[in-house]
């Protein structure tokens, strides 16, 4: 879901620029950081913003550089003219023709300080008139960070795939040393029964192993955990937003894994379970950037 969008839009009296930005979540949180967006606009840009990313905090950012002439600040010349209008009837009211008042540069001053004179001449940015052009950088934006998110896609699909298949791997070892598991289970029985100088009878012996074969048995965990493993791959190949579905895929392959750790009561086994977990968590961590 991490992705980055830029565009441009040029409305006559300057640039404006849209900066749309997204990371990990898990609902599409949308937050509009400009004031420039007119009310009436803001609630189609949050509906498409939502379709076209599904999810993620998505942050959108306008810039707006005004051109030098359309930034200069406007005096309002028909205001001044009444405050000197005003000024001129105090002086001659009190008498005060002699005073620094009516000194010209004096005067000027004195009148651009007044209140309203000089004016920013701020307008709306965005109006109904250009409003096409600013559509067309939102979109132009947003297909940059479609466009961002497919190329993360394609190095996460190919790492998460790869990981997935490395726990095939890893669970074919677990099954590799199964039977020297069971082997070495009867080793040490026999090894116990001779330290304490036991005689074993061959049935109870036979016993012994069948309910260790019984309680440790992870045949059941190595198919769920390939089913899940399969299911995972159709489901990253196969629907088109699959990262909440992932996630649930990966919670069910955790579990099959620890398991299999609880009953490996093997050295190697317990090597390949740690190993299983690493990549297992590195593909929870990558999952979270999935759609």
């Amino acid at each position: 879901m991490t992705g980055y969008g830029r565009a441009e839009a040029l409305l006559g009296t300057g640039k404006l620029t849209v900066e749309i930005r997204s990371v990990n979540g898990k609902n599409a949180e949308i937050s509009i950081k400009s004031s420039l967006i007119p009310k009436d606009k803001e609630m189609q840009l949050r509906k498409t913003l939502a379709e076209k990313l599904q999810r993620g905090t998505i942050d959108v950012f306008l810039t707006w550089e005004a051109d030098a002439g359309a930034s200069a600040r406007q005096l309002n010349k028909q205001l001044a003219l009444e405050y000197y209008r005003q000024i001129e009837e105090l002086g001659s009211a009190i008498g005060a023709v002699n005073l620094p008042l009516h000194e010209p540069n004096y005067l000027l001053s004195t009148l651009l300080r007044m209140p309203d004179v000089v004016d920013a001449g701020r307008q709306d940015v965005i109006t109904e008139q250009n409003w096409p052009l600013v559509a067309d950088a939102f979109n132009r934006a947003l297909d940059a960070i479609i466009a961002y998110r497919v190329r993360e896609g394609g190095a996460l699909y190919k790492d998460m795939t790869s990981r997935v298949a490395r726990i095939l791997e890893l669970e074919n070892e677990v099954e590799s040393f199964e039977a020297e598991r069971i082997e070495s289970a009867r080793e040490r029985i026999l090894k116990a029964a001779d330290e304490l100088r036991l005689r074993l009878d061959p049935d109870r012996l036979e016993q012994e192993m069948v309910y260790y074969l019984e309680k440790y048995d992870i045949n059941e965990e190595k198919v769920r955990l390939r089913q899940h493993c399969k299911y995972f791959l159709d489901t990253i190949d196969g629907e088109p937003y699959p990262g909440k579905k992932l996630g649930f895929i990966i919670q069910e392959m955790g579990r099959e894994i620890n398991t299999t750790g609880s009953k490996a009561n093997h050295a190697r086994i317990q090597k390949a379970v740690v190993q299983m977990k690493d990549e297992l968590e590195k593909i929870r961590e990558q999952s979270l950037n999935v759609l």
